[in-house]
């Protein structure tokens, strides 16, 4: 997995004023276009060998700080208020960049003209972003492999996504397809972006068609052509940062007490359940699975949003949006994959989590999959069932006595409407199971002073030098009060 560096990404948009006019792509009659017409040419490339593009080398002088200082002309904004990345800062392979009118499209000429700059522009475009009319921030930017973010419903990047994901997580055989070109059509309040994907094992076409509305919601469509056999075969992956939160503070050397783009994974599967996996910065690369034939959704959330939990009013990370993928179809049988490796910092993205089919992958496969992505504040994964909103770990055994040897305490608190009216005599009970560990003693009860809050405690055992695998839900008779719990827990 790549070190997305979030800064690039902020400096190289920097602060830009909309303006009411806009300028528009090479004037002419342009070329004939369609969604056929890119899927053609997927599959042509497809036919083709892989041909590694060539960077350019002025891109690769251009740092940090340099990038920062090239503005795109506020009076040269595109046609749909479509504003372009310089290269520079890691960015050294251009994309061509059309606008789609009248079922035609034209391409974006470079010209220096087009950025404001103290020193020379290399020539290209890294990619491009959309305005907020009349506003100085963006809600949707597509920079870099086959990357893309949106702003959520308060105006705050966070989490990123991507059109495929190839070995992710397969120690040093991951691979980076990237989009070549893109054709934006701007339609009154929507944008549909098609792209032309090329890699080492895989081309594609590729449609958005995007919406922001209190939030932003994207349909997508992904057309994959196999070059060759891909071991792991990532569908929907979206990528984010987790460094810690009060949980566990390993390796924070920061004074704020939480930071991360997101801290859980949430899963909607075919039988109706819904699970919730607390992220974590692991001690070493891991990768964990969990069984999503006919999947109806899932996405990383950042499910806690007080702000005094993470005392942060610049990067703000209360704000952060969720990524929720609904599937359109049923894709069959598969799995979600999560993949984490350690990190000690915030710029570095360190999660991923896609769908991986179980049907192998193979060389000349045509390969579709549709869906919609939700970028939003308002949790997608949550119903008005129990969910989980604490989970902590301490000492195993009664506070205030010597700490049982060997356990583990965790302490989990699940909310929701269904909890309401519920006491200790209502039959509510803690659904426990531990995969590589021991359960040494358990309660669950309402929280005191709180109407719609229940507390299991739970004491558990891993094996040695194991990690137990916690499965864990509140019951009622034989009804789930609301989500599973998913939790590693160790000794460490």
């Amino acid at each position: 997995m790549p070190l997305i560096d979030r800064r690039s990404l902020m400096v190289a948009g920097g602060a830009l004023t909309a303006l009411p006019f806009a300028a528009r792509a090479a004037p002419g009659a342009g070329t004939p276009f369609s969604w056929n017409i890119v899927q053609q040419r997927a599959a042509a490339l497809a036919r083709q060998p892989y041909r590694p593009p060539t960077p350019v080398a002025a891109a690769a002088a251009i740092d940090f700080d340099a990038v920062g200082a090239i503005r795109f002309r506020p009076d040269r904004t595109l046609t749909g208020n479509i504003r372009l990345f310089p290269l520079g800062n890691g960015a050294t392979l251009p994309v061509a960049i059309n606008i789609v009118e009248g079922g035609r499209a034209r391409a974006v000429a470079f010209s220096p003209d087009l950025f404001e700059a103290k020193a020379s522009v290399p020539p290209g475009f890294a990619g491009f972003r959309i305005m907020e009319p009349g506003r100085e921030s963006d809600w949707l930017a597509f920079l870099g492999a086959t990357y893309f973010r949106a702003a959520g419903s308060q105006d705050q990047y966070g989490l990123s996504a991507r059109a495929v994901a190839i070995d992710t997580g397969l120690d040093g055989r991951e691979q980076f397809p990237r989009f070549t070109e893109f054709w934006i059509e701007p339609t009154g309040t929507r944008h549909v972006i098609y792209a032309l994907l090329d890699g080492e094992s895989v081309t594609g076409a590729c449609r958005f068609t995007s919406t922001h509305d209190g939030g932003v919601m994207q349909d997508v469509s992904v057309v994959l052509h196999l070059r060759r056999d891909i071991a792991r075969l990532g569908i929907a992956p979206a990528t984010s940062m987790f460094w810690y939160d009060d949980r566990a503070q390993r390796g924070a050397t920061d004074w704020r007490p939480e930071i991360h783009d997101s801290d859980g994974l949430a899963i909607w599967n075919a039988g109706g359940e819904r699970l919730w996996r607390p992220l974590r910065n692991p001690a070493r690369p891991t990768t964990d699975s969990f069984a999503a034939t006919d999947v109806r959704g899932f996405g990383l959330i950042q499910r806690d949003r007080a702000f005094d939990h993470y005392q942060d009013d610049g990067a703000f990370y209360d704000r952060r949006p969720d990524l929720w993928v609904e599937p359109r179809g049923t894709w069959g049988a598969g799995e979600i994959m999560l993949y984490a490796f350690p990190t000690t910092s915030e710029t570095v993205d360190n999660v991923a989590a896609f769908w991986v089919p179980a049907a192998p992958a193979r060389a000349g496969q045509r390969l579709q999959f549709d869906y919609r992505l939700r970028w939003t504040s308002q949790d997608p994964s949550a119903d008005r069932g129990a969910r989980v909103v604490d989970a902590r770990v301490g000492n195993a055994g009664r506070p205030g006595a010597a700490a049982v040897a060997g356990a583990r305490k965790l302490v989990v608190d699940y909310q929701g409407d269904g909890l309401i009216g519920l006491t200790r005599d209502s039959g509510v009970v803690a659904d426990l199971s531990i995969a590589h560990g021991r359960l040494l003693a358990s309660a669950a009860y309402p929280v005191v002073g709180q109407r719609d809050r229940w507390r299991v405690t739970a004491d558990i055992a891993p094996d040695p030098n194991a990690t137990a695998d916690v499965r864990l839900f509140l019951r009622r008779g034989a009804a789930a009060l609301g989500e599973t719990l998913l939790f590693p827990l160790d000794l460490t």
